[in-house]
């Protein structure tokens, strides 16, 4: 009987060790990382079926045509005063003449230079600082 057993055990043994194995193989699906180009199409329609978020819908676009009529002429409104106020600021410079004006918080420079006229205009209040150069 232990024979019998030890037999069954060596055998046992054997027959298991002689089981076939085969290499692992990875390829990826997506295409972007070497698989095969024929997957983009699954995958798009895979990640969009999933998606659950929604763009955001442009405010713009659901106005009404009078609410859109409404703003445009605020608008244009409002750049007519802004137009009126700055003539009145700038009817005391005189564009020809060079030199350093101050109005309120701003700091015009105008000066020629060999590409025309330049004006520096500095804030004094926050440190931004603009040039505008008119060509000859």
């Amino acid at each position: 009987m232990k024979i019998l057993k030890l037999l069954s055990f060596i055998v046992f043994l054997f027959v298991g060790t002689g089981s076939f194995a085969q290499q692992f193989s990875y390829k990826p699906l997506n295409p972007a990382f070497g698989g095969d180009t024929f997957n983009y199409n699954w995958m798009l329609s895979s990640a969009t079926a999933q998606n659950s978020l929604t763009a955001p819908a442009n405010e713009r676009d659901q106005r009404s045509e009078l609410k859109q009529f409404g703003d445009n002429l605020n608008r244009q409104v409002l750049s007519q005063i802004s137009r009126a106020l700055l003539q009145q600021q700038l009817n005391g410079i005189d564009f020809s003449q060079e030199g350093t004006f101050t109005y309120g918080t701003l700091n015009i420079e105008i000066y020629q230079s060999d590409e025309g006229l330049v004006i520096n205009i500095l804030d004094t209040s926050n440190g931004e600082e603009t040039q505008v150069i008119v060509p000859n």
